[in-house]
């Protein structure tokens, strides 16, 4: 049954091969969140493995050419239905931007399928008839992954890794792969049904996915047992309240809305969320989302006077905002940053970070001055576009450990702000995801901020406008969180850290490992 299916699908040329290339990288989107559908995989991978066997015969440059083609389909179709819900962003002011949104939602599809692309490329160089084929694809994917991550500043939205952590067991082998190393291994598991068709023995055909088998069941066995070890530990004598207001993008920033938002911030701070916690005196420290309030900090003087009314003593206020900086360097004489503030009841400003990752085309242009002049505005339609921070920074908080802040999708990056020599006890993350709606992207934002804080062995704060916000401990289980799109609070306490993970300890080298071990097994006589 299996080889008659192998069969049709190698045989496939022309505008059908690349159809079906791009139906299966479509299908493949469904193991993302919010719909975790993982063994679609288990489908759509064989199937691309069997396209490339029918590249083989054919010339080697026609083959290699071919190869690449299939995966730029296959990533076209996995990029176009996990990301489709970028366009959301293009609707919130769609008399300036709804003209760019078919071309925006088809233009980050096209550009991150070249990665798929080099990846059946490399495969293809690799590739032979039998079951190391496996192997090959696995290389392919695990480097072309990684490059995405890395690659034009990088974007590793969406790694074929979260495909395995769908649930807390799953996800905690992130302890010791990183998001990169279970890419690595889920390329290799899902692929490997393709093996029991094609040449070579009956034994090497069938070990081949009972590997793959035998490797996810390790991963589940490793996280069953981990979380059986798991410590619900909390911080003592600290408590935090997450404002999450719920406030749609598209009325953020009318004018007419603004002391409205504000003071709308203000009263939900201090709403009494439950007989235990009164409001704002029952928190010592305060959380806003990133670019809390609209408009600059620094233009309005009645900010900090309000905010050190609403603060009581002992309370701390930790809020995204943007905030300008004067600088005769530039043409517009000044920059503004997203930024994170730490704010004291005295309403003085006591610790800053900027954010040093920013997002292209949303909080800037690639050659910034040349698009402007010909009209064209990022997202958020800041003049002269975000200016980026100096790096990675810990805030030091009153009473709290030490905290790593995170902007938005500073957050998908593994291992990029974290560092042995200055570990903090906490990462926040701050977040506007009220840009994309009511569609799977907060769902995908808040699933790999659960994974950073596995690999990490970090608590993670998230403090959403629209949500979804969360305390997330170091195994990636929700302590508490709220929904999207619901108006509220969350009171919780902070759990501890947990020491360093071998995925902290020895960085990439484990992935490393896996590419050396895929290049062995791939290397043989190769066919075509």
């Amino acid at each position: 049954m299996l080889d008659a299916i192998a069969s049709r699908v190698v045989v496939l040329w022309g505008w059908r091969r690349l159809l079906l290339a791009f139906v299966a990288g479509a299908a493949s989107a469904l193991a993302m969140p919010p719909i975790d559908a993982f063994p679609v995989l288990f489908v759509t991978f064989p199937v691309l493995v069997w396209l490339i066997d029918g590249t083989l015969g054919r010339g080697r440059i026609r083959a290699l050419a071919a190869a690449a083609l299939i995966g730029w389909c296959f990533g076209f179709g996995y990029f176009l239905a996990g990301l489709w819900w970028v366009g959301y962003a293009f609707l919130v002011d769609a008399d300036v931007f709804g003209w760019m949104l078919p071309f925006a939602v088809a233009a980050l599809p096209a550009g991150l399928a070249l990665f798929t692309a080099a990846a059946t490329l490399v495969a293809r160089i690799f590739w032979s008839a039998g079951p190391r084929r496996v192997f090959a694809l696995a290389l392919g994917v695990t480097l072309a992954e990684f490059a995405r991550g890395h690659v034009f500043s990088g974007f590793p939205w969406n790694t074929f890794g979260y495909a395995l952590t769908v649930t807390p067991m799953m996800m905690q082998a992130a302890a010791v792969f990183g998001a990169y190393g279970l890419t690595a291994l889920a390329a290799f598991i899902f692929a490997s049904p393709a093996a029991l068709s094609g040449a070579g023995s009956r034994t090497a055909r069938i070990a081949m996915p009972v590997i793959g088998l035998a490797v996810l069941g390790g991963l589940a066995g490793y996280g069953a047992v981990r979380l059986t070890q798991a410590s619900d530990a909390m911080v003592r004598d600290l408590d935090l309240r997450i404002v999450q207001p719920a406030i749609r993008q598209a009325e953020k920033w009318k004018p007419e809305n603004r002391n409205n938002i504000f003071t709308d911030y203000l009263t939900l701070s201090d709403a009494a969320a439950s007989p235990e916690a009164v409001g704002v005196a029952s928190a010592d420290l305060l959380i806003w989302p990133e670019s809390a309030l609209p408009f600059v900090f620094d233009s309005e003087p009645a900010a900090l006077p309000a905010i050190a009314a609403l603060l009581p003593p002992g309370t701390t206020l930790v809020t995204g905002m943007q905030r300008l900086v004067r600088d005769a360097s530039v043409p517009e004489g000044y920059r503004i940053y997203n930024a994170v503030m730490t704010i004291d009841e005295a309403g003085e400003i006591t610790d800053v970070y900027d954010k040093a990752w920013l997002v292209p085309f949303g909080e800037f242009l690639p050659f910034q001055s040349l698009l402007e002049s010909y009209g064209f505005r990022q997202l958020t339609q800041v003049v002269g576009g975000f200016s980026a921070g100096p790096g990675p920074k810990l805030l030091s908080v009153p009473g709290a450990p030490p905290v790593l802040p995170l902007v938005c999708y500073e957050i998908i990056f593994p291992r990029a702000f974290v560092s042995m020599d200055e570990r903090p006890g906490w990462i926040l993350n701050v977040t506007n995801d009220a840009w994309f709606g009511d569609s799977p992207g907060p769902w995908q934002h808040l699933r790999q901020a659960r994974v950073r804080a596995v690999e990490e062995g970090l608590p993670v704060v998230r403090a959403a406008n629209t949500g979804i916000s969360a305390v997330i401990d170091p195994y990636g289980r929700f302590v508490k969180r709220l929904g999207l799109n619901v108006r509220g609070v969350i009171d919780s306490k902070l759990p501890e850290a947990l020491p360093p993970t071998p995925f902290l300890t020895y960085g990439n080298w484990i992935l490393i490992g896996l590419i050396g071990l895929f290049t062995l097994g791939a290397l043989r006589r190769k066919t075509g």
